[in-house]
């Protein structure tokens, strides 16, 4: 598996979604997203508390399964492919889903022993997102803003082709902002693809090079981030909202 896993680390981005729906019940969180994104390219997603987006970052990234729709990403079928979606992708949450009672380096271990492939060197990476004089403190004792550097660790240790992001601003300090957005330039320009799903309009217009609104589990705007083009986003994702909430 380490040589699959190699080159399914080496696959470039790509997503690709077409009347992808997801249904609980009798409720429908997405309705019939159609998305295309390639290689270098990147999605910010916009939209109120339980608009989907959380959703469907987790259809991508295989944790739900869509109820109709197709999709591929990272070259990989949706459905009949998610292993090799899985090791090519890596998801970003909004909770850190770390283990509380290993320390911030043992997490990481177990992250590269979970993937069985040749790692980033660990006190390298722990260095760079600011937690080596705390790599031995077990994650409970971390800061939340020391637990969400940790966690984008782990995603770096991924490599990964796809990055989805779920609110990555959240408990970031100015320098774990810097570090984040520095990362998601990284993944485009060796031929990622990213989606940051956040509510943070400002600092995702800017990281990313598309921007969309969700509502109610629909696509409703979606246009490339251009400078000026930050205050027409605002105005849409209120009509949106505003409409939406009627």
């Amino acid at each position: 598996m380490g040589q699959d896993g190699a080159r399914s680390g080496q696959r470039s981005g790509g997503i690709e979604l077409g009347g992808i729906r997801k249904a609980y019940g009798a409720t429908w969180a997405v309705r019939g997203v159609d998305l295309a994104l390639g290689p270098g390219e990147s999605l910010a997603l916009f939209g109120p508390n339980g608009a989907g987006k959380t959703t469907l970052l987790k259809i991508l990234a295989t944790l739900v399964t869509p109820t109709r729709g197709s999709g591929r990403v990272a070259g990989f079928d949706l459905r009949t492919e998610q292993e090799g979606i899985r090791e090519s992708l890596a998801l970003l949450a909004h909770g850190t889903h770390l283990y509380e009672d290993l320390t911030a380096r043992e997490n990481l271990q177990f992250a590269v022993a979970m993937r069985r492939r040749e790692a980033l060197p660990l006190e390298a990476l722990l260095t760079r997102v600011g937690l080596a004089e705390a790599a031995g403190e077990r994650v409970r004792a971390l800061s939340s803003g020391m637990k969400r550097r940790l966690a984008l660790a782990r995603v770096m240790l991924a490599e990964p082709a796809i990055l989805l992001l779920d609110e990555p601003f959240t408990n970031l300090d100015q320098a774990a902002v810097v570090l984040l957005e520095g990362y998601v330039a990284e993944v485009l320009t060796r031929g990622g693809t990213v989606i940051m799903a956040t509510h943070d309009l400002a600092r995702g217009y800017a990281a990313c090079r598309r921007a969309a609104v969700l509502v109610n589990g629909r696509l409703i705007h979606e246009a490339p981030a251009r400078v000026g083009g930050l205050e027409d986003l605002r105005e849409a994702y209120v009509a949106a909202t505003r409409e939406g909430a009627g």
